[in-house]
């Protein structure tokens, strides 16, 4: 059981700070963070995943990866070197006038031509640096704020791919493997889950340890998990008891999950982000799902 905890505690320690894992030399673990706010609405002044400006974006997404930028867009662009279009390498600002009053929006290149960026109108997204429409012509300059080794320049200009996130299916199996639940004598009645599913018999058996329950009959194995949803997953899973107070930023005090980030908190197994959030919201991906295992495992 000492063993199994102390398994428990590492994974614990991932899930919680996987941005802070991140290698700050790596451009491809820099825009891996960024992507991962797709879809975050605009919110002026924000700076958090409940809402970002743009600014407010760069410097969250940098600072995940141990890179501290200014607050501002102006104080941005007067960070680091200046950088030609033509020399863009992936995880370059690139600044754009969409005032007529000089720089006003800031984004983090991509390569290909694209950047990501927290825009007015969608939040977060990746638009096109040459778009004939509007980005295109609104493009001033680039700086480059943070330098990596040649090695892994090159595997920066391996095109990005979509982040793909781990599933409920995906965690109960390895929740139940991890726990050695009984997974011979299975009796799901969930809805949407049957044989055929690949994950049936874990699901079936967190569902019967009361790790996992569903909703109205489903349990939607296809759904993602959120960081506060894996805190209650994991505490419960594990057992665990505490009764320290975090008072991460993003966390309010009558928050459903306030309680199990404050047990990860109290045994030390989550410090949450360097800008004093724990990351509400944010999705557990699939590669970080296979570190976890590889923790276990090794």
């Amino acid at each position: 059981m000492k063993r199994l905890l102390s398994l428990v505690m590492a994974s614990l320690l991932f899930f919680s700070l996987a941005p802070e894992f991140a290698s700050a030399n790596s451009p491809t673990s820099l825009i891996s963070s960024a992507r991962n706010y797709l879809g975050t609405p605009y919110s002026y002044g924000g700076t958090t995943p409940y809402g970002f400006d743009c600014s407010g974006y760069t410097k969250y997404v940098f600072n995940q990866e141990g890179i501290s930028l200014p607050r501002t867009t102006g104080q941005q662009y007067s960070t680091g070197t200046s950088v030609s279009k033509s020399d863009l390498e992936v995880g370059d600002l690139v600044f754009f006038n969409t005032t007529g009053r000089g720089v006003s929006h800031v984004g983090v290149y991509t390569g290909s031509d694209n950047f990501i960026h927290a825009s007015v109108s969608k939040g977060v997204m990746v638009s096109s640096l040459n778009d004939p429409y509007y980005w295109g012509s609104r493009y001033i300059g680039a700086r480059r704020v943070a330098s990596f080794d040649e090695e892994k320049k090159v595997a920066a200009v391996v095109p990005v791919k979509e982040i793909v996130y781990a599933s409920r299916a995906e965690v109960a199996k390895e929740i139940a493997n991890t726990l050695q639940l009984d997974q011979t004598t299975v009796n799901v009645t969930f809805k949407d889950v049957d044989e055929s599913n690949p994950n049936y018999a874990a699901i079936a058996a967190v569902a019967e340890a009361n790790i996992f329950s569903g909703d109205q009959g489903y349990f939607k194995p296809n759904n993602e998990l959120t960081r506060a949803q894996m805190a209650k997953v994991l505490v419960q899973a594990f057992d665990l008891k505490g009764s320290a107070q975090a008072n991460f930023k993003d966390v309010p005090a009558g928050h459903w999950a306030t309680e199990y980030i404050n047990i990860l908190y109290h045994h030390n197994i989550t410090t949450g982000y360097g800008d004093g959030t724990f990351g509400l919201e944010d999705k557990v991906t699939v590669a970080q799902l296979n570190k976890f295992i590889d923790r276990i495992n090794n």
